[in-house]
């Protein structure tokens, strides 16, 4: 593509020389012979200082918010915006030719997109996903790194998807994803709001912030279906100029209630009600929780148009959600669950579930990621402390923190308590003790990782699929 095309969709006049663009990027290292360089400024570097070497290496452009006096830089108010744009013009605006419903929420995304994708799967429209665990277009899959994919991976995606066929895409939007303008432009066809609990505010600063920005998607949506038995639903519902449809588990003040809801071991089962339908949901994934991410991905899809009758058969149909109440296989008198509860909410939410379906003692096995907001620390040690009957506090991804000082601030929470506790920071030791130390009857909850299969420590990630260290010390035990 043109870079005068590319400089016209920011409503700039192109530069004298109009290159072919090959990539566009906002990272210094992958510049390359006929790229744009996008100069970021962000937290801790400015993608300004590379701007003159991104040129000597070979990009046709740099786009710069503050004039750096080079021959080839494109100048413009906003260059996270800018990357976003630029990326969707390159692939031909993909996004415009999908139906793309955003999921957003503190918890609940992962399983709520997955439940989506598989719905719409079933009733027989080809559907892409983007997400924390993996990425699908149509025909391919690929590990995620992120959440929310960097604009250029994004605008990819999208396009592979059109290409194979897709007429739908579900997707997680995280709140860095919002506040970073990697969705500027995009119009979502449906956004789901899960709900809003205390995180990432190491990023954000204040819980203020973070609402902040999960409320941009609704800005940008045709319809907004809403949580409303959750504090911040009143926040999300206002501002908003699309059409809004609320749920609820515990309200009839609402556009769809839950009604006899039962949670067992296999499940959750009960009637989905509005003014028009009734009709019965069984999914299988324990938990209150689970009422709450399929009742607002079948809202979602009946107020998108799908019908009611279909949306609960194939729902009923979905199955689970890799590391999200995962119960993995041991042929053991008792349990081990995977769960990725990272957040006190999270954390709260698995272990409550958890008591409701096992007559033994809940062992919890958790720590907290190291780089991240020091404060819900505290609060994880009290949650653990009140509603698990033995606790182990051990390592998560410790980043470039002690893995010791990230457990002392856990064990300020268990004070008070007289829970019985341990301290194992190797995480594949604390595995192995939970183990050796379970009873008949009862569930392990090893919460954290879910479906990440390595240990990040120092910048580097390390192997550490519990399933594996799971089934090759039941081998190693059974000998």
């Amino acid at each position: 593509m043109k870079l005068s095309l590319l400089a016209a969709e920011l409503g700039l006049k192109a530069l004298p020389e109009d290159k072919d663009i090959t990539f566009i990027t906002d990272n210094s290292a992958k510049v390359c012979d006929g790229s744009i360089f996008v100069c970021i400024e962000g937290k801790h570097f400015d993608g300004h200082t590379k701007a003159a070497e991104a040129l000597e290496n070979g990009a046709a452009a740099v786009v710069v918010q503050k004039d750096m006096g080079l021959d080839r830089q494109l100048i413009v108010d906003d260059t996270r915006a800018a990357y976003t744009k630029l990326c969707a013009a390159f692939y031909s605006h993909p996004e415009q030719k999908l139906d793309i419903i955003g999921i957003t929420g503190t918890n609940g995304k992962t399983t709520s997109c997955f439940i989506i994708h598989s719905v719409l799967e079933r009733l027989g429209c080809k559907t892409g996903m983007i997400g924390t665990v993996k990425n699908i277009t149509g025909d391919k899959e690929y590990p995620a790194s992120l959440t929310t994919p960097d604009p250029y991976e994004l605008f990819r995606l999208f396009a592979e998807m059109v290409e194979s066929g897709c007429r739908c895409c579900v997707m997680e939007v995280s709140s860095q994803a919002l506040a970073q303008k990697r969705v500027e432009g995009v119009r979502f066809k449906a956004a789901v709001f899960t709900n809003l609990t205390r995180d990432h505010l190491d990023y954000h600063g204040t819980f203020e912030n973070y609402a902040a920005a999960k409320h941009l998607l609704f800005e940008n949506s045709d319809l907004a279906v809403i949580n409303v038995d959750d504090e911040a639903a009143q926040y999300m519902l206002s501002g908003t100029q699309c059409r809004n449809v609320t749920f609820s588990a515990k309200s009839d003040e609402c556009d769809y209630s839950a009604k006899n809801i039962r949670v067992s071991a296999a499940g959750v089962k009960y009637e989905l009600v509005s003014n028009d339908n009734i009709g019965r949901v069984d999914f299988a994934v324990p938990g209150e929780f689970s009422v709450y991410n399929s009742m607002g991905a079948a809202v979602c899809l009946v107020e998108m148009g799908y019908d009611f009758r279909e949306v609960l058969d194939a729902l009923s149909q979905c199955g689970g959600v890799p590391g999200r109440m995962e119960l993995v296989k041991t042929d053991t008198p008792y349990s081990v669950i995977i769960d990725y509860a990272h957040t006190p909410d999270g954390l709260e939410n698995v272990l409550t579930s958890v008591r409701e379906i096992t007559d033994g003692r809940v062992i919890c096995v958790f720590g907290c990621g190291g780089d991240r907001d020091k404060t819900k620390r505290p609060v994880m040690g009290e949650i653990g402390a009140r509603l698990a009957d033995f606790v182990i506090v051990t390592s998560d991804n410790p980043r470039t923190e002690k893995p010791e000082a990230i457990i002392n601030d856990i064990l300020v929470g268990l004070k008070g308590y007289d829970t019985p506790y341990a301290v194992i920071p190797d995480r594949v030791a604390a595995i192995h003790y939970a183990m050796d130390h379970a009873q008949p009857g009862d569930v392990i909850v090893l919460a954290g990782k879910g479906h990440e299969d390595y240990q990040e420590i120092d910048h580097k990630h390390y192997p550490m699929d519990e399933r594996v260290i799971v089934a090759e010390h039941l081998k190693e035990t059974q000998k």
